[in-house]
């Protein structure tokens, strides 16, 4: 049996969040010679701007370009990041340095892709508050979280906990941070509620819950925004919804829901939006899906071995790998997604991790991988590795694992990088730590 995860630390959500656009223009390639020599046409270019929101007076954040180029915005609007972009050519926006509150950050969405020959649009920058969710799996809750950004303290929004359905398992905040999502196990649904911006309060969508499949698992938002999807491990397959992104209500897409295979447990989405990842327990492999950008509909393009009880998927954050724990095997496959999404195994893969490994996580700028091992006897560490960028190899951090107190089973990071946290099921208490960008070591910090 693949055992049931009885609380979750699925996600960060970073609130006042409001769209960071790609616009661009296309320059004039007439030719311009007035001789019998005629100049080679000029390429046409694109041009990267962004509309920045949620900065207050005085308050400043930096964008990186593919890490090298900066461009600073000291307050709300257009901002141009790249003047000419041709077609082909790679992008990637990320945040630099950020002069804002010590409970405020700045995140990027759907930041990574390549330029085509139409303008972008699809790319939001999110500055606001930070908020943490955990599911209370035997409360049937949610406890909320005001995050410090400069020492990752977490201290309770008011109202907090809020009312789920029955037995809580997962939760994800849409990429603007305006909603979030449950999936409740028992009563098999869907709770949606939309966050406030500045309290962190949780609110029920109209028409919540959703009805969903049997045992719905493990939910996650696609980075567009656009789409939910929750796996329903009794029933062996996804149901897939599209997300009303003016009020947060779900209706289920065309054909929903979607085939996996046996027992499904997490399901992944990669940055670009275009395909998703399924960890199937009993039938100890990882599908592969593409997904309709108009619709949300997933086409299975692939089904790759795993180990025994493949549980939780991570996706790195440049698209390019991914890595699922084997519950029974004590180790980690890790796979190169391939430019049509299908799934390559990694060379030296499975890489060994600790005593019952639940669950994976990729520290946000990618060159970490944290695997939660429970212990089985109840003492459970974290395993540490650093990916090689060319191959997807992991390589284990020098020294000990990590502690992580009592059967520690779900994993996430602020927007930054810089701290880390653990849910430990024993003792219902949630581990800050901070990470070590040069060398991705943990450090606990404060009390639980």
């Amino acid at each position: 049996m693949i055992p049931l995860k009885k609380h979750q630390l699925q996600s960060i959500a970073l609130l006042a969040a409001l769209p960071f656009a790609l616009e661009g223009c296309i320059w004039d390639s007439s030719n311009t010679s007035v001789t019998a020599t005629t100049s080679a046409p000029t390429a046409t270019t694109y041009s990267v701007t962004a509309t920045v929101t949620g900065l207050q007076p005085g308050q400043s954040v930096t964008l990186l370009d593919n890490s090298s180029q900066t461009v600073t915005a000291t307050s709300n609007g257009a901002l141009t990041i790249a003047a000419a972009l041709t077609s082909g050519a790679a992008y990637a926006i990320t945040v630099g340095s950020q002069t804002l509150t010590a409970t405020q950050a700045c995140n990027i969405v759907n930041g990574t892709g390549t330029v085509g020959s139409a303008n972008i649009s699809n790319i939001q920058i999110n500055c606001g508050q930070l908020f943490a969710y955990v599911t209370n799996y035997g409360d049937n809750t949610i406890s909320a979280y005001d995050i410090n950004a400069a020492s990752g303290a977490l201290t309770p929004v008011p109202g907090s906990p809020f009312a789920t359905g029955t037995n809580p398992n997962s939760i994800t905040v849409d990429p603007s941070g305006k909603f979030a999502y449950v999936a409740n196990l028992t009563s098999n649904d869907v709770s949606a509620y939309s966050l406030d911006a500045s309290t962190g309060t949780l609110m029920p969508v109209a028409g919540s819950p959703f009805a969903a499949g049997a045992n719905p698992d493990f939910i996650t938002v696609d980075p567009s925004g656009k789409f939910v999807y929750a796996v329903n491990r009794a029933n062996n397959n996804v149901s897939a919804y599209a997300l009303d992104a003016n009020t947060g209500a779900l209706a289920p897409v065309p054909g929903s829901p979607f085939t996996t295979g046996t027992y499904p447990i997490s399901i992944a989405v990669d940055p670009s939006g275009k395909f998703a990842y399924v960890s199937n327990g009993y039938s100890k492999n990882v599908s592969a899906y593409a997904i309709n950008a108009n619709t949300g509909g997933l086409t299975q393009i692939g089904l790759s071995a795993a180990g025994n009880g493949p549980d939780s998927i991570a996706v790195d954050p440049n698209g390019e790998f991914i890595y699922a724990t084997n519950y029974h095997d004590a180790n980690v496959s890790a796979y190169a997604i391939n430019a049509d999404g299908t799934l390559t195994a990694v060379n030296g893969s499975p890489f060994a991790a600790g005593i019952n490994p639940v669950f994976s996580a990729v520290e946000p700028s990618g060159p970490f991988v944290y695997v939660v091992d429970d212990g089985g006897a109840g003492s459970g560490n974290i395993s540490a590795y650093t990916i090689n960028a060319g191959t997807g190899a992991l390589t284990p951090m020098p020294g000990p694992p990590f502690a992580a107190g009592v059967y520690p089973n779900a994993m996430t990071f602020d927007p930054s990088g810089k701290f880390a946290y653990v849910f430990n099921g024993g003792n219902t208490v949630v581990l800050t730590y901070a990470v070590n960008a040069g060398t991705g070591a943990l450090t606990q910090v404060g009390s639980p």
